[in-house]
């Protein structure tokens, strides 16, 4: 999940107060002696458990998941699924078709993160891999879609042995880039639902490591913030460091700019509108006694619905222009702000969420599901299969992956549960993707089941 800088230890204390929450609900925690538990159970231990492995071990970055998506590819055809590859880069799509009934969209995404893994795991990857701008970094599964994918082929296998069960055609969408909230757009901008259909329904998982292993969560509307990522260059004259009033100074100018940023949240965006502004990078400079002519700095934005996010982006290239020209840049050196990659708010359809929290609840007991709270801004690119525009129902849920003894053991003075993107994240990976199978297969069989 792309959560950028909003998914932190800072947020530490919200997040155990969440988990202490969780495990005092009432009720046990019955997913794993749920309904299908026992034949998710023996494929784990027959195939899933070596492809987690597999996977985990063998993490790539985004747009150049090359290698993951053809095992996919394997996987999904070895399941009896019609599989088409290399939709939107590295994406792949696998159809299964069972009679008349609705076309379902069951998506997980496949990349991993420019991080190196410390978690002390026996199966931790050391992998490395050249990204996109030709530099070496170690990749790691920081963010649990080896799980995601993993459940995938799980869930495919699982109804392509149970289509007495149900009918209709299922969609089952291995997607690249989530990290860098691009690979959705672009399978969408490859003819997605014009190549394979518009489907009905739209689903998909996230494992949490921040929510206890057997528990289920779903929101009945916004369930992830946008997210925006821009580089604003600020230009300047160079000069010497002693003669400052022979230039302009970028790093001024720069810095004054990263200060009026903060204007717009405290004193432009109507306060009861969540909204973040974070300068992540700024970059200028060679030496002491240089006042360079450029400095550049890289923002994450974040809000919660279209037009607080549309609001923020306007002002904030406002803001930099006029900082800009407030310190004498002519009109041809003004600062420049580019949208490098966003994705907008993941809404989940109100009347489908409640239809389907009420079949998780029903089918792994009311124990098992837990009302959603929105504790971080993170984001996630599932919102453009399930945009406003395209007209999709989605429904995006939650699956709980860290065992509730860890929880239990922060709170008495024990080492901290690991966020998503640190280098010692890691979840339970049996729990995770057998609780994430029967729960996408259960939503399956509600939305494509027999009436």
């Amino acid at each position: 999940m792309a959560f950028g800088t909003g998914f932190r230890n800072r947020a530490s204390m919200a997040v155990m107060a969440t988990a202490a929450m969780m495990l005092g609900s009432a009720g046990p925690l019955a997913a794993q002696d749920g309904p299908f538990a026992a034949e998710v159970s023996a494929d784990y231990d027959n195939h899933l458990e070596d492809l987690f492995v597999h996977f985990h071990q063998n993490p790539e970055l985004s747009y150049l998941e090359s290698n993951t998506a053809a095992r996919m590819a394997v996987e999904l055809r070895a399941a009896g699924l019609d599989v088409t590859e290399g939709v939107g880069g590295t994406g792949v799509v696998g159809m299964l078709k069972n009679g008349e009934g609705p076309l379902l969209l069951l998506r997980a995404d496949m990349d991993g993160l420019p991080v190196e893994e410390k978690s002390g795991l026996d199966y931790a990857s050391t992998a490395t891999q050249v990204g996109q701008d030709g530099k070496e970094y170690p990749v790691m599964h920081a963010c649990g879609h080896d799980v995601h994918i993993t459940s995938l082929v799980g869930t495919a296998r699982r109804l392509a042995a149970m289509k007495d069960q149900w009918s209709g055609t299922l969609m089952f969408i291995v997607q690249p880039a989530e990290e860098r909230v691009g690979g959705a757009k672009a399978m969408m901008a490859d003819g997605l639902y014009d190549r394979f259909g518009k489907p009905d329904y739209a689903l998909a998982f996230h494992v949490t490591s921040l929510m206890p292993t057997g528990k289920l969560s779903a929101a009945e509307g916004i369930q992830y913030s946008s997210s925006d990522s821009l580089d604003i260059m600020v230009p300047g004259i160079g000069a010497h460091g002693a003669a400052p009033h022979m230039g302009r100074d970028p790093v001024y100018i720069a810095s004054q700019i990263v200060v009026a940023l903060q204007s717009i949240v405290s004193r432009e965006i109507m306060p009861l509108s969540p909204a973040v502004i974070t300068v992540g990078s700024f970059q200028a400079g060679s030496k002491h006694n240089i006042i360079s002519d450029r400095a550049d700095l890289q923002v994450t934005v974040r809000s919660n619905d279209e037009d607080t996010r549309a609001q923020l982006l306007s002002t904030i290239e406002r803001v930099a222009v006029n900082v800009g020209r407030t310190h004498g840049l002519p009109d041809d050196k003004l600062p420049t702000v580019t949208h490098i990659a966003g994705t907008p708010v993941t809404n989940n359809d109100p009347d489908l969420a409640r239809r389907l929290n009420g079949t998780m609840a029903a089918t792994f007991g009311e124990g098992a599901f837990v009302p959603f709270q929105q504790t971080t801004m993170g984001a996630e690119d599932f919102a453009y299969f399930v945009t406003r525009e395209q007209g999709v129902p989605g429904y995006y849920f939650a699956v709980g992956g860290t065992p509730p003894e860890a929880f239990e053991a922060a709170a008495n003075g024990g080492p901290p549960v690991p966020s998503h993107h640190s280098p010692l994240f890691k979840v339970s990976p049996r729990e995770s993707v057998t609780l994430g199978t029967q729960a996408m297969i259960a939503a399956v069989l509600e939305l494509a089941g027999p009436e």
